[in-house]
């Protein structure tokens, strides 16, 4: 795509949704989306300290046909991440907040749940692992039952350094798809 400030994760997140759409075969002209969350400790200008507790986050979505996502590639899918994410700066999220006061509203979660799109939770920059309550070091962790709508990945900083974790909620048939998608098998097998 002629640029490095493709993230990994965002490589990633794309080569998920593309082998995910690929595997329930939607038609050409279907829309299919991935909505996630976007960090803004950052981008807030004073930047928020590194002990700020709560939720410093706002949405995003990237929208594309079946046809775009599946035949552009996997660069102009994590591109069209990269891209939305870029936009979200510290003036977006003060016009975001300023709004946000004058009227509030929950986040709109179940919006984002429908067929044809993945919804994004958690960050791999969380150290997980790394919380000890006495038993040692997990060795697993696990978002639990609660809160898993159809689409819903979730992600965890990986057991391993440099090593991502993720769950999915999807049909078993979506999976095992999946299994049969060599972008996809290629990418996450050794």
């Amino acid at each position: 795509m002629g640029t490095d400030q493709i993230s990994s994760l965002q490589a990633l997140l794309a080569l998920l949704w593309r082998s995910v759409t690929r595997s329930r075969r939607f038609p050409e002209d279907q829309e299919s989306w991935y909505a996630f969350l976007i960090g803004m400790r950052p981008r807030m200008r004073p930047p928020l300290p590194q002990q700020y507790f709560g939720a410093a986050a706002q949405s995003g979505i990237v929208t594309m046909k079946a046809d775009e996502l599946l035949e552009r590639g996997l660069g102009h899918a994590a591109w069209q991440m990269n891209k939305m994410v870029a936009a979200n700066t510290a003036l977006e999220a003060t016009n975001f907040l300023e709004s946000w006061i004058k009227n509030p509203m929950p986040f709109p979660l179940i919006n984002f749940i429908i067929n044809n799109s993945l919804c994004m939770s958690g960050s791999p920059r969380f150290n997980v692992y790394g919380t000890d309550f006495g038993w040692g070091r997990p060795i697993a962790v696990r978002s639990g039952g609660g809160n898993k709508p159809y689409g819903k990945t979730t992600l965890f900083q990986g057991a391993d350094e440099g090593s991502i974790d993720i769950e999915a909620c999807l049909f078993a048939e979506t999976f095992e798809a999946m299994m049969e998608d060599a972008e996809f098998m290629e990418a996450v097998t050794v």
